[in-house]
């Protein structure tokens, strides 16, 4: 798929600036990127402070979202709320990041699964190929197969931009 606008969400109380020269390095690939910045929230607060960013920028459609560690159970959330601004989302990728849950109503969800997600192609990409990485990743990295998804792994040398950018296009 073609973009219209990449928006890097990195995980809640971090910053943008974890996601390095990534957003530069998509941007000289000739992509739009928008990367809100969102250090202090988590949860509701997270999803809609992120999307008033998004919503600032004036992103062109379809939206890709990229989300990044704990950021990924926001996704769904997050996209509910652009495709309430009239944005469609024309996919999501997942980079070394917690996948989504439904609810099933507990009251522990920090925000809750749209009955309809997802409603566009998702992927997953793998950057960590360090014997570091948690059995939650290896976890989250299987569950995307299993669910059908496009699968990356960025290769040793490999620019994780140009790994991503493949992803897209083969959502």
């Amino acid at each position: 798929m073609t973009p219209g606008t990449l928006v890097l969400l990195h995980a809640p109380y971090s910053r943008a600036e974890a996601w390095g020269d990534l957003p530069e390095a998509l941007r000289r690939h000739g992509l739009d990127v928008v990367v809100p910045d969102v250090p202090d929230s988590s949860g509701p607060r997270y999803v809609a402070r992120a999307s008033l960013i998004i919503s600032a920028t004036g992103p062109a459609s379809p939206l890709v979202l990229v989300a990044s560690g704990g950021a990924g159970p926001l996704v769904p959330a997050v996209a509910l709320a652009q495709r309430a601004a009239h944005r469609r989302v024309g996919g999501y990728v997942f980079v070394d990041a917690d996948l989504p849950r439904p609810s099933a109503g507990r009251r522990d969800e920090p925000v809750a699964m749209p009955p309809d997600w997802p409603e566009a192609p998702c992927g997953y990409l793998r950057t960590d190929h360090s014997s570091a990485r948690t059995a939650d990743e290896d976890r989250a990295l299987r569950e995307a197969r299993l669910r059908g998804w496009v699968v990356a792994e960025q290769g040793p040398g490999t620019s994780k931009a140009l790994t991503l950018n493949g992803l897209i296009a083969a959502l």
